[in-house]
């Protein structure tokens, strides 16, 4: 009874009733989540020279990290994830305009911390694959762990469109899947629905830019490499890399 006593009270105190703080957690450990697992994916591929991960796995994986973010915070803050939808949401007078830059600094904190996270995790690994040097371009780059570079040849404006494109039909498939007045999903599966929307968008526009479709998911991660010692190269646009 005494345990199960300090407990309750435990859980009282422990409680926030503050709504806008609520969402803002769920929306930071959503975009966590998301983006720990996608850059671990990449960390994974890149650093093992893809002996235990390759693009499929990179994928598949960041896909699901898309379904397991909606399933964490879908409920408390609509796990957006992404200031595109965040952007989205305003404008079809889904989501006030007052909350949106605080989402996108959420989201944009969340995303690097991920970045931090994943460095911690794979921190010898990617210091053995660099041979102790941290580069943006090269056969041993690993700033695209963190965050995406053009493949060689993509000029500024094809790959501005790339991401155009690709976030367009992000946000009207996602749009589409949470209208209630189009062909329901099932009741439980959104999440499912949305990362195999995910997925074939990075099965067919992936290979010009690497498919970010997220401005938190590049901003945040390219921070903290720009602080963590890549330098001020991981701002520029650089071609030819490998």
């Amino acid at each position: 009874m005494g345990t199960t006593s300090f407990l309750t009270r435990a859980r009282g105190l422990l409680r926030i009733r503050n709504q806008l703080v609520r969402e803002c957690l769920a929306e930071l450990l959503s975009t966590f989540v998301l983006i720990i697992i996608t850059l671990g994916t990449a960390a994974q591929k890149i650093t093992f020279f893809e002996t235990k991960g390759n693009i499929i796995t990179s994928y598949v994986g960041s896909a699901i990290a898309v379904m397991v973010g909606i399933y964490v915070a879908g409920g408390i803050s609509g796990a957006h994830m992404n200031p595109a939808f965040s952007l989205a949401m305003c404008l079809t007078e889904q989501f006030p305009w007052w909350k949106f830059p605080i989402f996108v600094v959420v989201q944009t904190l969340a995303s690097f911390i991920s970045a931090g996270a994943v460095y911690i995790l794979y921190y010898d690994a990617i210091w053995h694959y660099s041979n102790g040097t941290l580069t943006v371009s090269g056969p041993r780059e690993t700033a695209s762990i963190f965050a995406t570079y053009p493949a060689d040849n993509v000029s500024v404006a094809n790959g501005f469109l790339d991401q155009v494109i690709g976030t367009g039909v992000l946000l009207v498939g996602v749009m589409g899947l949470m209208d209630t007045r189009n062909k329901p999903v099932p009741k439980g599966l959104e999440p499912l629905a949305v990362a195999l929307l995910v997925l074939s968008i990075e099965c067919s526009m992936g290979a010009n830019c690497g498919c970010p479709l997220n401005p938190a998911r590049d901003i945040g991660p390219r921070l903290f490499t720009y602080v963590a010692g890549w330098g001020p190269e991981v701002f520029r646009w650089v071609e030819g890399r490998g």
